[in-house]
C-alpha cells in the first residue's frame, strides 16, 4: 500500500489481521506523530528568549502560529520570525523525520541508507545532511591549552557533483597530475590538545603557509601552550610571530618521538578520519569541512543523542 489511510488504522484497532508491511507502516506512522511533537518541543525550548534574527531586537510579541511553531513579531523592525528563522534548519519540512535522521548521522549512515531509513528522497537526505552537520558543528571547543599537536593531512581535490568542472574529469577517483603535495590536494589542518579536544580547518589547496596557520590557529591557541608539529617551515614562523612555544619532530629523519614530544594523537585522528571517510566513496572539496566537523563531533561525544544535536543546531548564537 502506498499510504496509510483511516481504514487501515481502524482495521488495526479492531484487531483485524494485517500484512507485515501494513503493520510496520502503521507503527511508523504512529511513531512519527510522537517524533513530530518531540521535535517541536525541543525546538521551542532551545530557542527560548531568542532575539530578532534580523535586527537583534529583544522585544517581541506573539503573532500566531505557523507550521506548528510559535511566531513572534519584533517591536523594533516589525518583522516576524520563529524559532528556526536564521538557523540551518529554516524552511526544511517533515520535522517528524528530523530526530530519526539525526540518529542516522550519529550512526554515520550514507545518504541513500539514511533516506531509506526515514523514508525521504535521497536529494532530501543529502540536503538535510549538510544543513544539519553545518549546524551542529558550529560549536567548537574552547582555546586549546597545554601540549597541542598540529598537523595537516591532504586529500585529492574533488569536484564531485559539480556541473562545470575546471579540469578534465577523473575516472574512478584518479590521481594527481604531479607528484607530491600541490594544488591538486586539499589541505585539512587538525590541532589536538592532549586533553582530547580537537579543531579542524580547511586551508584550501597545496601546502599550508604561515599566514594560514595564523588565521586558523592564532585565535584558538592559548598563549602559554606548547605547539608540537612536524618539520614544515611554516610552523616555526607562525610560532615566532605569535610568541608561542614550539617543538618540531623531524619525521623525514625517522624521528617519531622525543619523550612526550610526538604527534601520535593528531596522526591517529587523521587515520580514523580517512578510514571513516571511505564509506562515503569520496566527498566534494567544498563539503570537506562538513565531514571533518562531523567526525570531530562523533569523536568528542560518543554518548550524544539526536535530541542534543537538534538543540545545538537551533540554539541562538
Amino acid at each position: 500500500m502506498d499510504s496509510l489511510d483511516f481504514e487501515t488504522l481502524f482495521a488495526a484497532l479492531r484487531g483485524l489481521p494485517l500484512h507485515d508491511e501494513e503493520r510496520e507502516q502503521l507503527r511508523t506512522w504512529l511513531g512519527s506523530a510522537d517524533d513530530a511533537d518531540a521535535c517541536i518541543a525541543l525546538i521551542e525550548q532551545a530557542a527560548a528568549g531568542k532575539c530578532c534574527p534580523r535586527c537583534g531586537g529583544a522585544r517581541s510579541h506573539r503573532c500566531g502560529r505557523a507550521s506548528d511553531l510559535q511566531r513572534w513579531r519584533c517591536l523594533a523592525c516589525g518583522r516576524s520570525y520563529n524559532a528556526l528563522t536564521g538557523t540551518k534548519l529554516a524552511r526544511l519540512r517533515n520535522r517528524a523525520c528530523w530526530l530519526p535522521y539525526l540518529r542516522c548521522l550519529l550512526e554515520s549512515r550514507t545518504v541513500r541508507a539514511s533516506a531509506e531509513a526515514v523514508q525521504v528522497h535521497r536529494t532530501t537526505s543529502f540536503r538535510w545532511r549538510h544543513r544539519m552537520v553545518s549546524g551542529f558543528t558550529r560549536e567548537r571547543p574552547a582555546p586549546l591549552a597545554g601540549m597541542v599537536e598540529a598537523d595537516e593531512t591532504y586529500l585529492l581535490e574533488s569536484q564531485k557533483g559539480s556541473r562545470t568542472l575546471t579540469r578534465p574529469a577523473r575516472r574512478r577517483g584518479g590521481v594527481a597530475s604531479h607528484r607530491g603535495i600541490g594544488r591538486d590536494h586539499d589541505c585539512l589542518l587538525v590541532a589536538c590538545a592532549r586533553g582530547g579536544a580537537a579543531l579542524d580547518f580547511h586551508c584550501g589547496r597545496g601546502p599550508v603557509s604561515s599566514a594560514q596557520l595564523g588565521e586558523c590557529l592564532g585565535p584558538v591557541l592559548a598563549p602559554d601552550c606548547l605547539l608540537i608539529s612536524d618539520g614544515a617551515a611554516a610552523y616555526p614562523v607562525f610560532a615566532m610571530r605569535n610568541n608561542i612555544a614550539h617543538q618540531a619532530i623531524n619525521l623525514r629523519a625517522g624521528e617519531r618521538a622525543r619523550g612526550a614530544i610526538h604527534l601520535n594523537h593528531v596522526n591517529g585522528w587523521h587515520s580514523r578520519f580517512k578510514r571513516w571517510l571511505v564509506r562515503f566513496h569520496g566527498v566534494a572539496s567544498r563539503y570537506l569541512i562538513h565531514y571533518s566537523g562531523w567526525r570531530r563531533v562523533l569523536d568528542a561525544g560518543p554518548m550524544l543523542t539526536p535530541a542534543q544535536l537538534l538543540v545545538v543546531t537551533v540554539k541562538p548564537g
